[in-house]
């Protein structure tokens, strides 16, 4: 029963021995999963760190990229300088540079023809129109006779003389009947320069009975016609060009009149037809308008049938050149303080420049004062702009 009882107690330490053995086991096991847990936890959150860094630089670069692309883009240009030739525009009427007004010079009567037509080219002295004149050409006769009764006169007393000094020397005759002689040859010789001065008279009486061209030129109106009576008080029959030259009188303001010098190039447009014809300014307008506060520029022009004294033109006249900056019309914006453009500093951003712009022309704006011409100028979108504000520039070159 001892043995038995022996060998049970025995059995059961055994048994509790290898129980206990069992639970240090799993409790290794365990410790070494909890440790194996842990460690995957660490390394997880570690990865997971890194990750997030750089998921939120990612970020950061989208939002950077998308306030880019937020920020407005505009057209940027650098100007530069360049020589601008200064044009000044003007409008007038054309006429003749030296109009000749021709009427009747002599007593005048009814004119017999009419020999020219506006348009026609005549000579000095040329012929117009001619006036009746049979009353005179009598007269003419008449007084032309009176200087042959009047030579004749003086042959008969020339030649009394003649035979009374030969006669002289032969005691016939006296000294005093020389002397008596000699004074009725010349009143004799007297009498035929009256007579000849009176014919000359009429004669030029009745060459002035003829209209004639005072000068070489163009005829531009005609205001008689046969049949009609005419005088000295009849007014003006013809109109000429004297040498068929014309002039445009362009209208100018008074601070357009200080900047063209005589000589000045211009090119005169008429209207009604694209021809344009060259010329130069002869004459600047010594006094301006009290009412328009205009002066005229007289422009030289060689004939053209297109060019129609009384019709209207335009004239660019050019005054001369600078060297300035050129900008476009969308790049000057203005306001109660003036003309102004925007500029881009370093960082981009613009800044209002205020500035004094010159001529205007086709191919731009001249800007006087306010640019060198090495700034980047905002061409485009200039209006949308405020000072200070970020942009995104877009470099152009203007065109020349």
């Amino acid at each position: 029963m001892n043995y038995e009882a022996g060998m049970l107690g025995r059995d059961e330490q055994l048994a509790l021995e290898g129980e206990g053995r069992s639970k240090r086991r799993w409790w290794i096991i365990g410790a070494v999963v909890v440790l194996a847990v842990l460690a995957a936890a660490w390394f997880a959150f570690a990865s997971g760190g890194g990750e997030g860094e750089k998921a939120g630089a990612a970020a950061k670069g989208a939002e950077g990229a998308g306030g880019n692309r937020q920020l407005p883009v505009v057209t940027v240009a650098v100007p530069g300088r360049q020589s601008i030739d200064r044009v000044i525009s003007g409008t007038g009427s054309l006429a003749a540079r030296r109009e000749m007004p021709v009427g009747v010079a002599g007593e005048g009567g009814e004119v017999t023809r009419v020999l020219v037509e506006p348009g026609d080219w005549v000579a000095a002295g040329q012929v117009l129109a001619t006036v009746d004149r049979s009353v005179q050409a009598q007269t003419a006769q008449s007084q032309a006779a009176n200087v042959r009764v009047a030579q004749a006169d003086l042959k008969i007393a020339q030649s009394e003389l003649d035979r009374a000094q030969q006669l002289l020397s032969r005691g016939f005759v006296s000294k005093a009947d020389i002397d008596r002689k000699t004074a009725t040859r010349d009143a004799a010789a007297a009498r035929v320069r009256v007579a000849q001065a009176q014919h000359s008279e009429t004669n030029a009486r009745n060459r002035r009975l003829d209209i004639r061209s005072p000068a070489a030129g163009l005829v531009l109106t005609r205001a008689v016609e046969p049949g009609q009576i005419v005088s000295s008080g009849s007014g003006t029959l013809f109109r000429i060009a004297q040498g068929g030259q014309f002039e445009m009188r362009a209208q100018l303001s008074e601070a357009d009149l200080q900047r063209i010098p005589v000589g000045a190039r211009a090119e005169v447009t008429p209207t009604g037809t694209t021809e344009t014809f060259t010329g130069e300014v002869w004459q600047v307008s010594p006094v301006i308008d009290p009412q328009t506060r205009q002066g005229i520029a007289r422009i030289a022009l060689s004939y053209n049938k297109a060019l129609r004294p009384g019709g209207f033109a335009s004239a660019r006249i050019h005054s001369g050149g600078q060297v300035a900056p050129m900008l476009p019309q969308s790049a000057i914006q203005s306001d109660a303080k003036g003309n102004f453009v925007y500029v881009l500093n370093a960082k981009d951003e613009a800044e209002r420049r205020p500035i004094t712009t010159g001529d205007v022309s086709d191919t731009g704006v001249a800007i006087t004062s306010g640019l060198n011409g090495t700034e980047r100028v905002v061409i485009t979108a200039g209006a949308f702009l405020n000072p200070g504000q970020k942009v995104r520039p877009n470099l152009t070159k203007l065109q020349r």
